[in-house]
C-alpha cells in the first residue's frame, strides 16, 4: 500500500531463526520482490538479510551491547523518528535485561515511540492456566511477577525515561480503538459463541504505547469512546471459603460447562448437557449425572436412562425447569452456533426413585410436540416460573439464536399443558441480552446482568412483577452500581439477590459473590477464597444450586477453553456456606 515509503524496517530475531527467515525470503519470489532483495550479503556480520527498506538482524535482544553494534552496522540512525514494536517478546527475557533495553531505547534515540503487547494478570484462574502452559513449554513469562498489570507496566516505562505512556487491556482496546463498522464486520465473519473465552483472553493481554521527543506527542490509545465508570477499586465486604464437596470419582461427569443443573428432589441435583469430559475425551455430553447427598456427603453418579433408545441430543446452554417431583421441561439450547432448532423435551423421573440410593436414579427424555417451538429456538436464555392470577407460567426471556446475536423478547407458557399465553407487560423494556441470570421472586422474576447487543456486559437489574392486568418491568436501583457482568448464576433468599461468578471487564480480580438487598438496593461484593483448592476455580459457564435451609451454595462445573493455553474444567463440585453473608442485620 506504500504507506511506509520513507521507512526502513529492522527486524531482530535469534540468529538461527533469522537465517531461516532470510533463506525463505530469498527462495520466495514474492517476498524477494516485496523487500527488493539486492542480492548483497548485507551490512555487518549479524545482518542475515538486507533489502532496500528491510534489514533482518540475527542477534539476541537480551544481549544489549551486541544489539547496539548490530543496529549501528546495519545503518540505523538514532536521530530520526523510530518506532519499536515488541509483540510478546520482552516477557521471555530476564526483567533486568528487558528493563535495560527499554531504558536504552529511551536514552539512545532522540525521537522514539514504543509499542508493547504482552500478557498480564498472572494470579487469577485464567492467568494460572496461562502461566502453567508457558512453564510446560519451558518458556516462562518472566515479566509477570514484577509487572503483573497495566499500572505496573506504565510505571515501568516512565521510570525508564519515556515521557508519554498509555496502556489498556485488549477488551478496552477492541471497544474503544477499533471502529464500530470493523467490530461488526469481525463479529459477522462466522458463527461465534465463545464470548467468555474471548473476553478473558483479552483481559489478560495489554497494549502499551510510549514516546519521547515526538512533536506533536504520540498518543494513539486516546479513545473517543467513553470508558465505562466501573474501573475503580472494588470494596470487598468480606470473603467466602470454597470447599470441594464431592471426591473426584471414577465418573468425571461434572467436569463440563454450558450445562444446566436442577434440584429435582431433596438433596438430588440433576445435571444435563454441556461440553465436557466423557470417556477420556472432550465432547458434548451425552450422559446425565446426579449429585446426591448420601450418608452425609455429596456423591456423583451417572444416571441410568429409563429407555436407552431415547437419546439425548447433546445440547448446550439450555434451561431445565422442574414442574413436579417427576417431571422437568428442557427449553432451547444448541449443538453448534448454527444449529439451535432443538425444541423442547420432557425429562421424566419416577416418583418411586429411592432417594437413599444414588445408583437408583433414572431419567427418560421425551420429545415434546412442536406447539411451543418458536420460544425454544434460542440458547443462553432464561426460563423462570412466574404466577399470574394464581396460575403458573414459565417465562422465557432473552438469549440468542442462529439468526439474532441478542434477543430481547419473551414468552409465557402456561403450566402444565405448555401452551402459549398472551399476558400484557408494561414498563421500561430491558435491552436485549443473553447469558444473564433470572430468579423467581414474589411470583415475578428478577433479571440481572448479561451480555448486550454491543457485546458489552450489562449492569442493569430488572424486576418483572405482577399487576392487576398483567406484569410490569421495574428497574431495581443498586448502590454502589452493580459491576457489569455476564455468564453468572443467581439465587434469591430472604429478600436478597445473590449473584455468583461470571465474567466482567473490571481489571481488579474476578467476580465472586455479590449480594443485592432488594429492599434497600445496597450492593455488596464478596471474594471467594479458593486457597483450599488445588486447582484454579473458574466461575463462568457453571451452574449453581442453593439449599436455603443450610444456606449452602453448590457450584457445579464451569471453565472452558483458555485461548491457546488448553482447556480447564473445574474437576469437583464446590460448596460455599453463605450463612455469614445472608444473615439479616
Amino acid at each position: 500500500m506504500d504507506l511506509l515509503h520513507h521507512t526502513v524496517i529492522y527486524e531482530v530475531d535469534f540468529p538461527s531463526v533469522a537465517c531461516q527467515k532470510a533463506t525463505l525470503v530469498k527462495r520466495t519470489e514474492e517476498l524477494s520482490a516485496l523487500v527488493e532483495d539486492t542480492g548483497a550479503e548485507g551490512l555487518g556480520v549479524t545482518t542475515a538479510f538486507s533489502g532496500k527498506d528491510y534489514r533482518l538482524l540475527g542477534v539476541d535482544l537480551s544481549e544489549l551491547p551486541k544489539l547496539r553494534v548490530a543496529l549501528d552496522e546495519a545503518g540505523l540512525d538514532s536521530e530520526i523518528p523510530t518506532l519499536f514494536i515488541a509483540e510478546v517478546v520482552l516477557t521471555y527475557m530476564e526483567n533486568s535485561r528487558s528493563d535495560a533495553l527499554i531504558q536504552w531505547a529511551a536514552e539512545h534515540f532522540s525521537h522514539a515511540c514504543f509499542l508493547l503487547y504482552e500478557q498480564m494478570h498472572p494470579e487469577d484462574p485464567f492467568g494460572r492456566v496461562m502461566q502453567q502452559h508457558f512453564s510446560q513449554l519451558n518458556s516462562a513469562l518472566r515479566s509477570l511477577s514484577q509487572y503483573p498489570d497495566c499500572e505496573a507496566q506504565q510505571k515501568r516505562f516512565f521510570e525508564k525515561g519515556w515521557t508519554e505512556c498509555s496502556v489498556m487491556d485488549m477488551n478496552e482496546f477492541f471497544t474503544c480503538c477499533i471502529p464500530e463498522d470493523e467490530q461488526q464486520r469481525v463479529q459477522a465473519l462466522e458463527p461465534f459463541d465463545e464470548y467468555e473465552e474471548w473476553h478473558l483472553k483479552c483481559s489478560h493481554y495489554f497494549v502499551l504505547t510510549a514516546s519521547k521527543g515526538m512533536e506533536p506527542s504520540w498518543t494513539p490509545l486516546l479513545s473517543s469512546v467513553a470508558v465505562p465508570p466501573h474501573h475503580g477499586p472494588i470494596r470487598l465486604a468480606g470473603s467466602v471459603t470454597a470447599l470441594a464437596c464431592a471426591a473426584q470419582s471414577e465418573v468425571p461427569g461434572l467436569r463440563r460447562y454450558g450445562h444446566h443443573s436442577a434440584l429435582i428432589k431433596p438433596n438430588v441435583i440433576l445435571t444435563t448437557g454441556g461440553f465436557g469430559e466423557e470417556n477420556g475425551h472432550h465432547c458434548r455430553m451425552r450422559s446425565f449425572h446426579v449429585l446426591m447427598k448420601y450418608a452425609g456427603s455429596w456423591q456423583t453418579r451417572c444416571v441410568k436412562k429409563e429407555n436407552p433408545d431415547k437419546r439425548w441430543d447433546e445440547r448446550l446452554y439450555h434451561t431445565v425447569s422442574c414442574l413436579s417431583d417427576s417431571l422437568a421441561l428442557v427449553v432451547g439450547g444448541r449443538t453448534s452456533p448454527s444449529n439451535a432448532a432443538l425444541g423442547m423435551l420432557w425429562l421424566r423421573f419416577p416418583k418411586t426413585c429411592n432417594d437413599s440410593d444414588p445408583s437408583n436414579v433414572t431419567v427418560e427424555p421425551v420429545s415434546l410436540q412442536p406447539a411451543a417451538e418458536p420460544a425454544a429456538l434460542r440458547w443462553r436464555h432464561s426460563t423462570t416460573e412466574v404466577i399470574f392470577k394464581g396460575e403458573k407460567y414459565l417465562f422465557i426471556y432473552g438469549g440468542r439464536s442462529a439468526v439474532q446475536p441478542v434477543l430481547g423478547d419473551w414468552y409465557f407458557l402456561h403450566i402444565p399443558e405448555i401452551s402459549f399465553a398472551t399476558i400484557p407487560v408494561e414498563g421500561p423494556i430491558p435491552e436485549g441480552r443473553h447469558s444473564h441470570s433470572a430468579c423467581g421472586w414474589k411470583g415475578g422474576v428478577l433479571i440481572a446482568g448479561g451480555l448486550g447487543a454491543a457485546e458489552q456486559p450489562l449492569c442493569s437489574v430488572f424486576l418483572l412483577r405482577e399487576t392487576e392486568h398483567g406484569f410490569r418491568w421495574q428497574i431495581v436501583e443498586t448502590h454502589p452500581p452493580l459491576i457489569p457482568r455476564y455468564s453468572h448464576t443467581a439465587h434469591v433468599h430472604d429478600g436478597k439477590l445473590v449473584l455468583v461468578g461470571g465474567v466482567w471487564f473490571h481489571p481488579l480480580g474476578v467476580p465472586g459473590i455479590t449480594v443485592i438487598d432488594l429492599r434497600t438496593g445496597l450492593c455488596l461484593d464478596y471474594a471467594i477464597n479458593a486457597e483450599h483448592l488445588e486447582w484454579p476455580l473458574m466461575l463462568h459457564n457453571h451452574s449453581s444450586v442453593f439449599l436455603p435451609d443450610e444456606k449452602e451454595l453448590l457450584l457445579i462445573g464451569g471453565g472452558g477453553n483458555c485461548f491457546s493455553f488448553g482447556t480447564h474444567l473445574n474437576p469437583n463440585p464446590i460448596s460455599l456456606n453463605l450463612s455469614s453473608i445472608l444473615t439479616s442485620h
